[in-house]
């Protein structure tokens, strides 16, 4: 029995006479456990992405970043760790783990090109035993891994890193303030710790100066 599909994935497969082809890609790349390889693979890379699907069955897609060989804590064989940081507020992936804990990762080198996805079950928490070991993390996720496995990398654009995000939380430096809180129209929403970082980097400023900053790629956006 598959682990990956069910009559929907089965139906299109031998639609387009692929259902042997389909087979023999699970036998040969799905695992159920980390290996060495993946975890050196895992824990190396500074971003990736995170699925997760709402009580409602809507999924979304989040761009997750961090430092490099820093950020992913692989802790056994069946387990991924990362942390969650401070964002718009809105908490969406993290509330949509709470109601449903079925999530997707898929981690990419876009210089070799080399990726992996994975699958399994995750929980997010402040009360986190890990929660010293990142930086300004609000909640630590841990992932129960189900299944993962090593994608073609095909069709993967070949990019190279420039530099770290400068908000990236880092032990050597400060952290600034979102460039977006310092935003005229934000600042009755603010708390009362975001308010004071706006008042020590610099104060507020109209949102065209912040649009500006990102339609012309500058860094403080």
């Amino acid at each position: 029995m598959s682990r990956l599909y069910n009559d929907k994935h089965r139906a299109l497969q031998d639609s387009f006479n692929s259902r042997e082809l389909a087979d023999r890609v699970e036998e040969v790349a799905l695992v159920t456990e980390i290996d060495d390889n993946a975890k050196a693979f895992l824990e190396s890379r500074d971003m990736f992405f995170l699925t997760t699907v709402d009580e409602r069955g809507r999924p979304t897609v989040s761009y997750k970043g961090g430092e490099a060989g820093r950020f992913i804590k692989v802790l056994d064989e069946k387990t991924i760790a990362f942390p969650s940081y401070d964002g718009n507020g809105m908490y969406y992936s993290m509330g949509n783990i709470q109601g449903n804990p079925e999530v997707g990762l898929l981690f990419i080198d876009f210089e070799k090109p080399h990726r992996i996805r994975v699958q399994g079950k995750a929980i997010a928490s402040s009360d986190d035993p890990l929660m010293g070991e990142w930086k300004e993390a609000e909640m630590i996720v841990r992932v129960t891994v189900s299944e993962l496995w090593q994608n073609c990398p095909r069709y993967v654009h070949r990019y190279q890193k420039v530099k770290d995000s400068r908000y990236v939380p880092k032990q050597e430096c400060k952290t600034p303030v979102a460039a977006w809180k310092r935003v005229d129209m934000m600042q009755d929403v603010l708390r009362e710790h975001e308010l004071n970082q706006v008042a020590d980097e610099g104060g507020t400023m109209p949102i065209e100066e912040w649009m500006g900053y990102i339609q012309s790629g500058d860094e403080r956006a």
